[in-house]
């Protein structure tokens, strides 16, 4: 039977941050530390997301601890949505908490839409620190203009990581369309993963995102 997650409070900038913990089964111990971020928050957002869900559980399958925090005034975390900024902080602030449980383990980051957006941030202030990320998940990435009049000046994938980062979006994604990852991913030469028929939100191709993970890094 599946574990249920447990769900902690850290001290973040802003206040408390909540975050959803799912364990590798017992009696496994956890091979990696994965940090899983969710789409915006003024939309609807939150630690709960299927997509975040997903996430989560392909990489505890893959042996990671698998942490889903709720951004700034979300659930029980403190603060205000802050445009991507304190979001990076607390972000990074959660990765000091799970690295002070678990020790120094290989890291894996992992977002969906704005989330994934804010993972590449993360990924870069972790590679100027010295301190890069083995593994790098974007889905949806929020990239160049999207729905809404909003705008995204998403950096690069590290170099470090290029070679471990997936990139996954779906081909009918009206929310980030699929042409403004292709945009981010060109210069990089980083391939992107189309998942034929999916929209933004995965709806019914929730196995093939894990499915993806699965099969591009087996446990």
């Amino acid at each position: 039977m599946a574990q249920v997650p447990q769900r902690v409070l850290t001290e973040g900038a802003a206040g408390a941050i909540e975050i959803a913990v799912d364990q590798p089964e017992p009696p496994a111990q956890p091979q990696g530390i994965a940090l899983i971020a969710h789409p915006h928050p003024l939309f609807g957002g939150t630690l709960d997301n299927k997509v975040v869900w997903t996430l989560a559980h392909a990489l505890r399958d893959l042996g990671f601890v698998a942490l889903r925090p709720n951004f700034r005034g979300v659930g029980q975390s403190g603060g205000a949505h802050d445009q991507g900024e304190g979001e990076t902080e607390d972000l990074l602030k959660v990765l000091s908490y799970a690295r002070r449980l678990y020790g120094d383990l290989p890291v894996a980051l992992a977002g969906f839409s704005f989330g994934a957006h804010v993972q590449t941030r993360v990924a870069q202030r972790l590679a100027e620190q010295g301190q890069p990320v083995q593994r790098l998940v974007l889905v949806g990435l929020a990239t160049g203009d999207v729905a809404g009049g909003r705008s995204y000046a998403t950096p690069p994938a590290p170099s470090a990581v290029v070679a471990n980062t997936l990139v996954i979006h779906g081909e009918n994604d009206t929310t980030v369309p699929l042409a403004r990852v292709l945009d981010w991913a060109r210069p990089q030469e980083l391939p992107v993963i189309v998942v034929p028929g999916a929209d933004h939100f995965f709806h019914r191709k929730l196995q093939v995102l894990k499915n993806i993970l699965h099969n591009a890094w087996p446990h």
